[in-house]
């Protein structure tokens, strides 16, 4: 049914993120489909490296663990972004576009008053490109 599954993943906050890694990696086994793990970094330096290849190296490892860990064929794309914390809807959707990601399987928080205002990351990715979106709730 799903041919490429797209899983956003924030490295500094993975510790939040098992639902959704385990979720991504048990539909990855059921449809016999390759997961990509995407990041959003920006070009200036930060905790998670040094440029963006840095971080592509952490996000590739990364994948690499989770491809080990659970049995699945995984790879890490990273996308760079001037300012990722405004940028990281259209980071993400051009992501799905360039991997051919049929279903994208993301954490979602608790809904709050800001979310009746403003849409989802999930919601944007939804109605902005072909995929199907799994919200996985941490």
């Amino acid at each position: 049914m799903y041919k490429k599954i797209m899983v956003p993943v924030d490295l500094a906050h993975i510790d939040k993120l098992a639902r959704a890694l385990d979720t991504a990696a048990n539909l990855a086994k059921s449809y016999h489909a390759p997961v990509t793990y995407v990041g959003v970094t920006s070009s200036v330096p930060g905790p998670l490296g040094h440029n963006p290849e840095e971080y592509s190296n952490k996000l590739t490892d990364f994948a690499a663990t989770q491809a080990k860990a659970h049995g699945i064929e995984a790879d890490g794309k990273t996308v760079v972004s001037h300012d990722p914390a405004v940028d990281l809807d259209d980071a993400l959707i051009k992501a799905v576009n360039e991997t051919g990601s049929d279903l994208v399987v993301m954490a979602t928080h608790i809904p709050n008053v800001a979310d009746h205002i403003w849409p989802s990351n999930g919601g944007r990715i939804a109605t902005h490109t072909n995929a199907s979106v799994f919200l996985v709730r941490g």
